[in-house]
């Protein structure tokens, strides 16, 4: 297994030499330097390289066509390079092919090659307990639920976390990531039928820092991909979005997390029914493809290769029916935890908020928790509890501590009095 840091490619894009090698028609080509020629009014071979992600010979070779269609015109050398700008007729011609589509960002990959290197790029980990505890190294976590976890990873399948709030599912699910320590190489765009899909989202993909020239620089090197999605999660979000003032597409979620984790949190309080999202789905995690279509029609198939993860606080049964979990093979319950796990965390808390704590605090927390009727004791509590501490110790100007007046306090301001 790597080490955290030490990069790790199971795919690396070859430089494509010539226009052949891209996996694009030489029409869409010349269409991206039109448009680029277009916006920037005057540029060089070397920015249109740079800005199009594409080798300086096979701009060279766009240029010397368009050179002699009469579509650009040379204005004089920055260097040994060629200054340029569009010609009258060529003006004409950009402004047709911007009405087809505005995209003049870097070029797409082809959606062959795109299938081809998510692929090629599927999770390759070895995972025993003590990798497991040492990427869940700042939670508690029993080895019991270490134990289910594992396999659920190594199958690459999809994973059910459920039980009551507050345990620790979304913490759990959100470092989930750390097992995978390689990277993953993701395109800018991927080009379906003549039309731009926009994949790479700064946003969503931790760009990692690769100044290799040996390799194709329409792909960016990233961190395998965790999305994290909650109650704002739609279909649409799901589905390619075009743009009808650009002309292009957005990828889908689950398109920019290949390769990754797609985690559903609190699942089953999306403003989509849990039914709908379920039904989405089935097929995807079933056979490990997804279907997309144009907005004209043309359906097309990507790889899914994604970890999907449900985390919810809602019994299950209440959410699917037997069809679609069986298709979740690995359904782990996340229960309360145990007073010395409780303990551990509300001794992590205390340490990191800077809040001091006498060797008999823990017990005063767990008896106040527990009071009122409560009969189980949540992770969340050491911390939620911590951080009013520390609100009322600023009040009052003073140091945070877990004295037993101030756990009475922060206690009765956390919980709900009947």
């Amino acid at each position: 297994m790597p080490l955290l840091g030490e990069e790790q490619w199971l795919f690396t894009p070859p430089v494509p030499r010539d226009l052949e090698g891209l996996g694009l028609s030489s029409g869409l080509v010349t269409d991206l330097v039109l448009r680029r020629l277009s916006v920037e009014s005057t540029s060089t071979i070397q920015s249109l390289s740079s800005f199009l992600k594409l080798p300086v010979t096979i701009v060279h070779t766009v240029f010397t066509n368009l050179r002699q269609q009469q579509l650009v015109e040379v204005k004089g050398m920055v260097g040994n390079d060629y200054r340029i700008s569009l010609s009258v007729s060529g003006h004409a011609v950009a402004a047709e092919r911007l009405r087809v589509s505005q995209y003049a960002g870097a070029a797409p990959v082809s959606l062959k090659d795109y299938c081809k290197a998510v692929k090629m790029q599927a999770t390759e980990v070895e995972i025993n307990r003590g990798t497991l505890r040492a990427a869940f190294s700042d939670l508690v976590i029993p080895d019991s639920l270490l134990d289910q976890l594992g396999p659920a990873l190594i199958e690459r399948s999809s994973i059910f976390l459920y039980g009551p709030p507050g345990n620790g599912k979304s913490s759990l699910a959100e470092r989930l990531l750390r097992v995978f320590q390689d990277s993953v190489f993701i395109p800018y765009a991927v080009e379906v039928d003549g039309r731009i899909i926009s994949l790479y989202d700064p946003a969503m993909h931790q760009r990692m820092a690769d100044d290799s020239e040996d390799r194709d620089p329409r792909w960016v090197p990233c961190r395998r991909p965790c999305i994290i999605v909650g109650g704002e999660l739609t279909m649409g979000l799901l589905d390619l979005r075009h743009d009808d003032t650009t002309g292009v597409y957005s990828a889908p979620l689950q398109m920019k997390a290949n390769n990754g984790l797609f985690v559903i949190d609190d699942f089953g309080r999306q403003q989509v029914s849990p039914r709908e999202l379920l039904n989405r789905w089935i097929v995807p995690l079933d056979r490990r493809v997804d279907y997309l279509s144009l907005n004209y029609g043309l359906k097309f198939e990507i790889p899914f290769q994604v970890l999907v993860v449900f985390a919810t606080n809602l019994k299950p049964t209440e959410l699917a029916d037997e069809a679609f979990l069986r298709r979740i093979h690995n359904k782990i319950r996340i229960d309360a935890v145990s007073t010395e796990a409780f303990d551990e965390i509300f001794r992590r808390v205390a340490r990191s908020r800077k809040v001091t704590m006498a060797p008999e605090s823990s017990e005063d927390l767990r008896r106040l928790v527990l009071a009122g009727g409560r009969s189980e004791l949540h992770a969340c509590y050491p911390a939620d509890v911590c951080n009013i501490l520390n609100s009322i110790a600023s009040y009052e100007g003073r140091a945070a501590t877990a004295s037993p007046a101030d756990l009475k306090r922060a206690v009765d301001l956390y919980f709900t009095m009947e």
